[in-house]
């Protein structure tokens, strides 16, 4: 069965950027010259996703106004002769002709697995792609479409992985694995933030899923375990599906993960990346010898 719908949930807060994005989306915040948003979109289009369902909050749908053409600005720019960045804008617009977008609401912020939930209803019986543009991967296959081509065999759920320092495992989600072939294994168990004594392993969840019908069945069904109200799409793996024998696949995602989901990270994902940038990449080299 061919993947040709994902799911982008960009509702949250994004308070570890506050206050700044109060006013501007965290994923429109720009990595070197795009938005964050934008190369989630050319990962997917670039791995055959051919629809898009956003997650948004109720009072921000910015990434619409983002996504849409703009006659006006277009307009000036050809006026005033600025070709360079009116051939931008142009070709922007063009890139989005083979992809749909919709969305849906999640009214309050109650965690990743109530933000998927919500797209439910414009998706069939069908697997699904699921990205959080947090995570830009950088390698020439896209990372959904080394998910792809393990589901493609499989036909279950997989999660993309990622080795990081044992030092570093407390901050992200750890599984406990079993081998199955290269960068292939077979979830055992799911750890949210364990220090580096109790992680079943160094590999980390990177932000790519392949969600399959099944998933949303066990969503739908989902409560609460931690202590407030919100639903986590880990603990539903982990707490619920694995806890009923159910088969979880897990792929170590070929390519280097930059991270952006706090500010710190964010500066060296747009240090990595500008320094490789084909047109930026040169001068900010030199720059940087006379500053260092």
């Amino acid at each position: 069965m061919e993947i040709k719908k994902a799911i982008i949930p960009i509702a949250g807060f994004a308070t570890r950027f506050l206050p700044l994005s109060k006013v501007v989306p965290k994923e429109l915040w720009p990595l070197v010259d795009i938005p964050l948003l934008q190369y989630a979109i050319e990962e997917l289009k670039n791995s055959g996703i051919r629809e898009i369902i956003f997650v948004l909050s109720p009072d921000n749908k910015k990434v619409l106004d983002y996504l849409k053409p703009s006659p006006k600005i277009e307009k000036f720019l050809k006026e005033r002769k600025k070709e360079a960045v009116l051939a931008e804008m142009i070709n922007f617009q063009n890139s989005l002709k083979d992809i749909s977008f919709s969305y849906v609401l999640q009214k309050k912020p109650l965690g990743d697995a109530n933000a998927i939930l919500q797209a439910a209803k414009l998706i069939d019986t069908e697997p699904v792609a699921n990205v959080y543009v947090d995570d830009v991967i950088d390698f020439q296959l896209p990372a959904i479409s080394q998910l792809v081509k393990v589901f493609r065999t499989c036909q279950k759920p997989v999660i993309g992985l990622y080795r990081v320092p044992k030092e570093k495992i407390s901050y992200y989600g750890a599984v406990g694995v079993e081998k199955i072939a290269n960068r292939l294994y077979k979830i055992k168990k799911i750890i949210e933030k364990p220090s580096p004594l109790e992680a079943p392993s160094d590999l980390a969840i990177v932000g790519r899923y392949i969600l399959t019908p099944e998933v949303f069945d066990y969503l739908k069904k989902a409560k609460p375990v931690r202590n407030n109200s919100e639903f986590y799409l880990a603990d539903v793996l982990n707490n619920q599906m694995l806890r009923d024998g159910k088969v979880i696949y897990g792929y170590e995602i070929e390519g280097e993960w930059l991270e952006c989901g706090d500010k710190a990270r964010w500066l060296k994902s747009n240090l990595y990346l500008s320094l490789k940038h084909p047109k930026y990449g040169p001068e900010l080299k030199n720059y940087l010898k006379k500053i260092i």
